[in-house]
């Protein structure tokens, strides 16, 4: 018998049966609801938009106050933190369902319907995911090295990106799912409603709507690789990491409409987003480091919060700066 033995970590966590039934309750009543209002396909007028984002960003605020009040501030500053995080990297998530809904040309009346859909998928990825990476910080601390590694080299290709100058495209050619969905289903030339499976001639055949969200359904894989190290990396609570993932998730429908004139312009939001993925690498790395070797210093949760927020106003200052300085630019080309 081998003398080797396997070192299994207990996760703390704040999930109790009781509070996990009544958040997963509470998530598929909203998801009812957002399914309910989107039933009738319309166009989403900015105030309406504006007030659903308002009501979904008030809703982690009131669980946080309640994590505070049961559980105590540093909890409570974990779950804001992560819940930054995750707001964060899913605005750059909207930006490339803006691409995806522009590339299909979807009408703007099923725009919505096809959002809700990425978003159950996000969840129900990122739910799998959390599951998993629970399952691996078990097996040992060796873990935070193996998604501290994940999240640097992903901030490093997103930077890389970044700083080329390189925008954001999606080609909708090189998909396999899409490939693939169109050698084994016809599919229409127009949209039928909101209707996804049609009959044309005796055969059920796939309507452009359907090719959308599974497009989407392939860029929440990508997102959900990125998102759950990244929020593991300030909690190692599994409840807090879907929690959230679940909040940042569900304002994304209403969101979408509020930002869509706005996210071209955040120019400056991907050097951001590698910024927080590579600090938050560092944070994983030093923390393994810091169970073998006590005297290699730990990142505290606050500061990690603190540094998030300036990166996250920075790039947004500088992204107004330089749209200015463009508009600047253009104008006195104009006059010459």
């Amino acid at each position: 018998m081998s003398g080797r033995t396997t070192v299994l970590t207990e996760l703390e966590t704040i999930g109790s049966p009781l509070l996990w039934a009544v958040t997963l309750a509470a998530l598929a009543l909203l998801l009812a609801m957002d399914f309910t209002l989107t039933r009738r396909p319309h166009e989403v007028r900015m105030r309406e938009a504006l007030g659903w984002s308002v009501f979904y960003l008030a809703l982690p605020l009131v669980f946080g106050l309640y994590v505070w009040q049961a559980f105590g501030s540093g909890v409570a500053v974990e779950f804001f933190t992560g819940y930054v995080v995750e707001k964060s990297l899913s605005v750059d998530n909207l930006f490339v369902f803006m691409l995806l809904l522009t590339a299909f040309a979807v009408p703007a009346e099923l725009a919505q319907r096809v959002l809700l859909y990425g978003i159950i998928g996000a969840l129900v990825l990122r739910a799998i995911f959390i599951a998993l990476g629970a399952a691996v910080l078990q097996s040992g601390t060796w873990a935070f090295l193996l998604f501290g590694g994940i999240l640097i080299v992903t901030a490093g290709k997103i930077l890389k990106e970044a700083l080329r100058g390189k925008e954001q495209e999606v080609d909708i050619g090189s998909m396999r799912t899409i490939r693939l969905l169109r050698r084994f289903m016809p599919v229409t030339d127009d949209y039928r409603g909101s209707q996804l499976i049609v009959r044309v001639g005796g055969r059920r055949a796939l309507t452009p709507l359907a090719l959308a969200i599974v497009a989407v359904f392939a860029t929440d894989i990508v997102f959900a690789v990125d998102s759950v190290p990244a929020v593991y990396g300030v909690t190692e609570d599994p409840f807090l990491v879907f929690a959230t993932n679940a909040f940042a998730l569900l304002g994304l429908r209403a969101l979408y409409f509020v930002l869509l004139g706005v996210l071209a312009k955040l120019r400056h939001l991907n050097h951001g987003l590698g910024l927080i993925l590579a600090f938050i690498g560092v944070k994983l790395v030093l923390h393994w480091a810091h169970g073998i070797w006590t005297w290699v210093p730990e990142i505290p949760t606050m500061a990690s919060l603190t540094v998030i927020v300036a990166v996250l106003v920075t790039v947004t200052v500088t992204s107004v700066y330089a749209n200015g300085r463009s508009v600047r630019r253009v104008s006195a080309q104009d006059q010459h």
